[in-house]
């Protein structure tokens, strides 16, 4: 049976508010996270681009910059830097642009590389490849990964993703710096105004999860909302049994399983009364019904999604249920 949308957004030809912001230009179609917003017999939508510049329309216009090295809390480096090789260390804690630092990769047999924020090369950080007893090396210090072969660093926001070859063996991994950043959770503040139910949609790496923590600290530690995060792979409240600062005084699930997290969605409304649930990376039809569920209770629900723009998630089979008529 139609009903009203859990986010409703307007057709992509019209994604753009009918005037520009008061103080800014309009955003631009390009723009890497797209925001919808659902409000009452009224759509609203709004692009934020990140990283680097953020245009946001309904905070008259303002211009924030989250990712500059200024604007990061403590990210504590040396816990990622602990799985790398010695030499490896070194090269990054002796590079003046550390503070720009995003990932690092190892693969088999191949030079050990770094991703830096505004450089559009990996930089080679040895003129030696990585080696077996490297990985094997990293993978003793890091412990098992979950099913989705992703694991964390106790305490941090850190997160370590493996490759695996045909037989299981790891021959890679992507060593991801997790770091919460202030300027965010100010550009998160102007949207929690609304007070309904928000979808970021934007592909790997521009800002999703970092948004979504940033929510998470303003409605439970200044809104004073009762918070539930459904944390996958603990990317939004950091590994281990206690969740990292950054999340404020919400309270986290994790998820044992990825293909179990649309049971937890659902387990977080009927055992812990939250007047809000905050779930990343939605992408199968059980976690869409779950949203689903969660909205018909009157819970507020903060999610995202895999997507340029609104017309890919339009256009998606299983997601476009999130915006459209249910």
């Amino acid at each position: 049976m139609a009903g009203c949308p859990l986010f409703y957004a307007p057709s992509a030809s019209n994604a753009f508010p009918a005037s520009p912001p008061r103080n800014g230009p309009r955003p631009q179609e390009n723009s890497l996270l797209d925001l919808a917003l659902k409000t009452n017999n009224k759509c609203t939508s709004r692009l934020v681009r990140l990283p680097g510049q953020v245009r946001h329309g309904c905070c008259g216009g303002r211009i924030h910059s989250p990712r500059t090295a200024s604007n990061y809390v403590d990210d504590d480096i040396h816990s990622l830097l602990q799985i790398l090789p010695h030499d490896l260390r070194e090269n990054i804690l002796c590079d003046s642009n550390r503070a720009q630092l995003l990932e690092v990769t190892l693969d088999l047999g191949r030079l050990p590389q770094a991703c830096y924020l505004g450089d559009s090369e990996k930089r080679d950080l040895r003129k030696k490849e990585v080696s077996m007893e490297e990985l094997e090396y990293a993978q003793n210090a890091l412990g098992e990964f979950g099913g989705n072969n992703r694991t964390g660093i106790a305490g941090t926001l850190h997160r370590v993703s493996a490759i695996r070859n045909k037989n299981g063996r790891v021959v890679g991994l992507t060593c991801r710096l997790g770091r919460p950043v202030r300027e965010i959770i100010e550009l998160t503040r102007d949207l929690l105004e609304y007070g309904k139910s928000i979808l970021f949609l934007g592909r790997p790496g521009v800002g999703k999860t970092t948004a979504i923590r940033g929510i998470s600290h303003v409605l439970s530690d200044e809104l004073l909302k009762r918070v539930i995060i459904v944390d996958t792979s603990n990317e939004i409240g950091g590994d281990g049994d206690i969740p990292h600062p950054a999340i404020g005084g919400a309270r986290r699930l994790q998820v044992p399983d990825p293909c179990m997290k649309h049971k937890v969605m659902i387990e977080a409304v009927e055992n812990h009364m939250p007047e809000v649930i905050i779930v990343d990376e939605i992408g199968t039809e059980a976690e869409v019904h779950a949203c689903h569920t969660i909205a018909q209770r009157g819970v507020m629900l903060i999610g995202s999604a895999h997507g340029k723009k609104l017309e890919n998630i339009i256009k998606n089979p299983i997601l476009s249920d999130l915006i459209l008529n249910y």
